[in-house]
C-alpha cells in the first residue's frame, strides 16, 4: 500500500525567495536549499516501489531525510542537519492517502542503516567467535589437564574434567548452549539481515 502518494519540494524560484528573505548572512552553507533544486528534483511520486538513484551528492539521501522528517518518521542514523532544515521542510507539501495515513512506528531505512545495521551483526558474529574459542579452550584445559582432587571445593572441577574426557558430545551441547545463550542475551536467536517491505 502506498501511504504517501505523492511529495512536493520547493523549487528553485521560491527557495530563492526564501533565501532573499534571510536577514542573517554569516552562513555559507544553506544546506538542504540548492541540492535537489540543483537537480531540479521538485516532485516525487510514490508508487509501491519507489528507487532513487543517483551519484553521491545527488540528494538521495537529503531527500528521504526531508520526506522523513516532514512525515514524522522515525530513523536510526544520524543525518545532516542545519539552521535552515526546518525552514526547508515547511517549504515542502505532502499528498497522503486520505483513508490511512503513514502508520504509527514506520521507518525510514537508508544505506547508512544498513551499513550500521551489517557493521552490528559482524559485531555480534565476532563477539559469538570469541565466545566459541573461549568454551572451546575452557574444554581443552579440562579434558588434558593434570587434576587431583584436593577438596570437595575441586568437585565441580573434576566433574568438568572427566565429562570432557568421556567424550565430546557435553563439550558440543556445552558449546552450543553457550552460543544461544550470547546470542539471546544480545537479542538475536539468528543473525542474519532480512530487509521486509510493505507492499
Amino acid at each position: 500500500m502506498v501511504y504517501l502518494k505523492s511529495f512536493t519540494f520547493p523549487n528553485a524560484d521560491r527557495e530563492f525567495d526564501f533565501l532573499l528573505s534571510i536577514k542573517r548572512n554569516c552562513y555559507d552553507s544553506f544546506y538542504p536549499f540548492k541540492i535537489l533544486s540543483r537537480h531540479e528534483l521538485d516532485r516525487l511520486d510514490f508508487e509501491p516501489i519507489t528507487i532513487l538513484y543517483g551519484g553521491n551528492g545527488s540528494g538521495k539521501s537529503t531527500a528521504l531525510n526531508v520526506i522523513a522528517e516532514k512525515t514524522g518518521i522515525s530513523r536510526d542514523s544520524v543525518f545532516n542537519k542545519s539552521c535552515f532544515f526546518s525552514d526547508y521542510v515547511s517549504l515542502c507539501d505532502m499528498n497522503m492517502d486520505d483513508e490511512e495515513g503513514i502508520p504509527e512506528n514506520s521507518r525510514i531505512i537508508t544505506s547508512d542503516d544498513v551499513f550500521d545495521y551489517m557493521l552490528n551483526i559482524r559485531n555480534l558474529n565476532e563477539g559469538i567467535d570469541l565466545k566459541r574459542e573461549e568454551l572451546f579452550e575452557e574444554y581443552l584445559d579440562a579434558k588434558y589437564s593434570k587434576f587431583q582432587l584436593k577438596s570437595l571445593a575441586d568437585y565441580d572441577q573434576l566433574k568438568k574434567v572427566n565429562n570432557a574426557r568421556r567424550n565430546t558430545r557435553p563439550m558440543r551441547r556445552n558449546l552450543t548452549k553457550g552460543l544461544r545463550s550470547l546470542q539471546t542475551a544480545k537479542g538475536m536467536s539468528y543473525v542474519r539481515l532480512i530487509l521486509i517491505c510493505r507492499l
